[in-house]
């Protein structure tokens, strides 16, 4: 595994990777009509390129072929936006390497805080440090 930044091929497996995410792990946290409302279907790769082309650092984890199999954004205030793993590679340590991957460009940026608005399903930004996402009220 390795882990580089984004490159305009790897939106159709980006866009796949998300929504097969949000199909498959989704399904443990959420009720099948907000997984659905979610990630309908894939976006197109027009896009999701143009989603990521405002400036944000998208870091790409890829197998030994250079094929994506997760990746995560970080925005110029600190924001993690998106973050997800192909369903085959879900605890295998490669969302760590790439949250270590954008810590590394955070601090090197000199973002001096990172935020996130996380789904249930994320569970490795507490152990990194981060607090737990809590819905209003909670």
């Amino acid at each position: 595994m390795n882990i580089r930044d984004f490159r305009t091929d790897d939106a159709a497996f980006l866009a796949s990777i998300y929504h097969e995410a949000v199909q498959k792990v989704g399904r443990d946290y959420y009720a099948p009509d907000q997984v659905q409302v979610w990630s309908p279907q894939p976006v197109s790769t027009e896009t999701f390129i143009a989603r990521v082309s405002d400036g944000r650092s998208v870091f790409v984890a890829v197998d030994d072929e250079d094929k994506p199999i997760a990746f995560i954004e970080l925005e110029f205030d600190g924001h993690i936006d998106c973050f997800y793993c192909h369903h085959d590679f879900v605890g295998t340590g490669v969302g760590a390497a790439l949250y270590d991957r954008l810590e590394r460009a955070a601090r090197s940026a000199g973002i001096a805080r990172l935020f996130v608005e996380a789904s249930e399903a994320a569970r490795l930004l507490p152990a990194k440090g981060l607090p737990p996402h809590r819905a209003p009220g909670i």
